[in-house]
């Protein structure tokens, strides 16, 4: 990672292990690592603890959520499992949000606003997504100590895989608005459970093992974690290519339509 580089930053605090200042000391050091000239994206989500009423009827969703807190993409704190430097990451001055509670997604610096202007609020991972324009653009991915099965950018590979029918799921939440609290609905592909049936290991930490041993990412240590830096749009590609080839037979079990939660930390 160098000056003036976009990158993608997923972070396990207590896979580094102690640092000076803490997670703000982190930010602050990954901020001096891209300069004034590069740009910080992480994933936030929302924590919501309403995003239950998404496994119900869809009939039912919108009288559960009748006078419950709404979303606000301003002050709502980021989904808990998305890691501690994430909720810092949102709550540093500088930082730019989306208002989307399923795909809420934070950057900062040079192209923070280019990264996050007009991001769609159905299919949030896809096309004219963030992540499409990390992808399309050069940008990076850098895993400090995360687990396997956290890497965002794989979502919009989703979207590129050459699969003839992929789950998709309906939200609802409760939402801040100008005129005040409205329901509002997310449509988009099954970004918690997966585009398909899937048995066995989460097929992201598949996609990432099979990466990683060709040698197509940089690998070292940050603190006590192992990290790796990635080139977003390469991985992007393999795991399209992956994902057509091996889920594709699995596409012609049932399709679910239902909500699901949202709560995924991949």
């Amino acid at each position: 990672m160098q000056a003036g580089d976009t990158v993608m930053v997923h972070a396990s605090l207590r896979a580094i292990g102690p640092v000076d200042g803490g997670p703000e000391g982190v930010l602050a050091a990954l901020d001096r690592a891209v300069g004034p000239d590069g740009t910080l994206l992480m994933i936030l989500g929302a924590e919501i603890a309403e995003d239950w009423v998404n496994e119900r009827p869809e009939s039912e969703r919108a009288g559960l959520l009748a006078d419950t807190p709404p979303f606000d993409p301003v002050t709502t704190p980021a989904f808990h499992e998305v890691g501690t430097l994430a909720e810092v990451f949102r709550r540093t001055p500088g930082t730019r949000v989306t208002d989307n509670p399923s795909g809420r997604f934070g950057a900062r610096g040079r192209l923070a606003a280019a990264l996050l202007a007009d991001a769609p609020w159905d299919d949030y991972y896809g096309p004219g997504s963030p992540l499409e324009r990390l992808s399309e653009g050069g940008g990076k991915i850098l895993r400090l100590g995360a687990s396997f099965d956290t890497t965002t950018v794989l979502h919009y590979a989703e979207y590129l895989a050459d699969i003839p029918t992929k789950r998709r799921v309906c939200r609802h939440y409760q939402c801040m608005s100008d005129d005040g609290p409205i329901v509002r609905v997310v449509e988009c592909l099954n970004d918690s459970e997966g585009i398909v049936p899937w048995d066995g290991e989460d097929y992201f930490a598949l996609i990432l093992r099979e990466y990683l041993a060709e040698g197509r990412a940089r690998c070292g240590r940050v603190g006590n974690a192992p990290s790796d830096l990635i080139d977003a749009g390469d991985i992007v590609a393999f795991g399209a290519a992956w994902m057509t080839k091996h889920l594709t037979a699995c596409a012609s079990q049932p399709v679910s339509s239902s909500g699901g939660s949202s709560s995924s930390a991949r």
